[in-house]
C-alpha cells in the first residue's frame, strides 16, 4: 500500500513559499546593501538554505534521528551550521571591500538555524499526516474486507432458508413450486449480479423485498397474515444491497410454525433522504429458544449497518409478550 502524498507537501505550496521568501526581500533590497551584504549574497544563500531544508527533512532527519544515532544527527546539524557559516565568511572575504561586523556576522551565521528548525517541524507534520493517511487507508481496507465477508455470509444463509422452503413444496407436490422457483431465480440473479455493488437504487431493493414476500405468500397462502405497505417517493435514493431482506427473513423464520394466528406486517417508507422501515410479527418463544442458529442474519446486518451508516441510522428492536417489533430509520444518499 502506497500512501497518498500529504497535502502539506504539495509542490505548489512549497513553490509559493519559496518565491515569496526569495522575491519580496530581493525586490526590496535590489541595488542596495544590507549591513554590508549584497542582494546577490542574500539570494544565493537563501537558495542554499532551501536546499539544506529538504536535505535535512528527507535525508538527515529520517536517516539519523532515532534511538541509536540521535547524537550523530545533532553533530551533523552543528557541523552544517558551523561549516556553512565559515564558508560564507570565506567567500565574502574574497571581496576586498567586505568587513565583518557584529551585526552582519549574526546575519551570516543565524539564518540557517530557522531553516533547519522549520525543516524539522515540517518533517514532524509530514510524518503525522502520512501516518494518519496510512491509518485511514488501512481502516478503509479492513472495513472493505470485513464488509465483503459480511456480504458473502448473507447469500448462503438466505439461500439455505429458501431452498428449505422449496424442498417442503416439492414434498407436498405443490403446484406453487414452479412460480416459487421463478421468484427464487430473480432473487438469486439480484444476489449474484447486484448485491456486490457498493450502493444500489432503493427501488431495486424494494423489488427484491416484493419478490421475497410474494414467494412466502405462495408458500403459506392464508395460513399467515402477511401485509406489505410501501411508499417510495424517491426511488433514485441509494442503499446498501441486501440490507433489508434479512430483517424480513427473520420475521418469516420465527413468525411461523407453532404460532397461533401468525402475522407479519412490513412497512417501508422513503421520504427525501430518510428510510423508515418496520417489521412486526408474533412468534413462539419456545420455538425460538430451540433454534441454535437464531440471530445469525440479524447480527450480520447489524454489523453492516454499523460499518456503513455509523451515526446515520437508528435501529430499535422491541421483544415483548410474544411480539417482535423492529424499527429502522436510516439516512439515504
Amino acid at each position: 500500500m502506497t500512501p497518498a502524498q500529504p497535502a502539506f507537501s504539495s509542490k505548489w505550496i512549497h513553490t509559493a513559499v519559496w518565491i515569496l521568501l526569495l522575491g519580496v526581500p530581493g525586490f526590496l533590497l535590489w541595488d542596495t546593501r544590507f549591513f554590508g551584504l549584497s542582494v546577490t549574497f542574500y539570494l544565493l544563500t537563501t537558495l542554499y538554505h532551501i536546499g539544506l531544508f529538504y536535505f535535512n527533512a528527507f535525508y538527515l532527519y529520517p536517516k539519523l534521528l532515532n534511538k541509536r544515532t540521535w547524537w550523530l544527527y545533532l553533530i551533523c546539524l552543528v557541523a552544517i551550521v558551523c561549516i556553512s557559516g565559515f564558508a560564507k565568511v570565506f567567500f565574502l572575504q574574497l571581496n576586498p571591500g567586505f568587513q565583518i561586523t557584529p551585526i552582519n556576522r549574526r546575519l551570516i551565521f543565524f539564518p540557517l538555524v530557522p531553516f533547519l528548525f522549520a525543516s524539522i517541524i515540517y518533517r514532524l507534520i509530514y510524518d503525522r499526516i502520512r501516518f494518519e493517511r496510512m491509518e485511514k487507508e488501512a481502516r478503509a481496507q479492513r472495513l472493505d474486507a470485513e464488509l465483503k465477508l459480511l456480504r458473502s455470509q448473507v447469500s448462503p444463509h438466505f439461500l439455505f432458508n429458501m431452498l428449505t422452503n422449496m424442498v417442503s413444496m416439492a414434498r407436498l407436490q405443490s403446484n406453487l413450486l414452479e412460480p416459487s422457483l421463478i421468484r427464487l431465480s430473480e432473487l438469486l440473479r439480484y444476489m449474484l449480479y447486484e448485491s456486490n455493488e457498493e450502493k444500489i437504487a432503493i427501488a431495486k431493493e424494494i423489488e427484491q423485498i416484493e419478490n421475497y414476500v410474494s414467494l412466502q405468500q405462495l408458500r403459506f397462502g392464508e395460513d399467515v397474515a402477511i401485509s406489505l405497505e410501501i411508499q417510495n417517493d424517491y426511488p433514485e435514493r441509494m442503499i446498501e444491497p441486501m440490507l433489508l431482506v434479512p430483517f424480513i427473513e427473520n420475521a418469516f423464520k420465527h413468525g411461523i410454525g407453532m404460532v397461533k394466528d401468525p402475522f407479519i406486517h412490513i412497512t417501508l417508507v422513503v421520504k427525501e433522504h430518510q428510510l423508515d422501515f418496520r417489521v412486526v410479527n408474533n412468534y413462539n418463544a419456545a420455538n425460538l429458544s430451540k433454534d441454535r442458529h437464531s440471530g445469525i442474519g440479524l447480527n450480520n446486518v447489524k454489523n453492516r449497518l454499523e460499518l456503513l451508516y455509523a451515526n446515520n441510522y437508528q435501529l430499535n428492536i422491541v421483544n415483548k409478550g410474544g411480539i417482535y417489533s423492529l424499527h429502522l430509520n436510516c439516512k439515504l444518499l
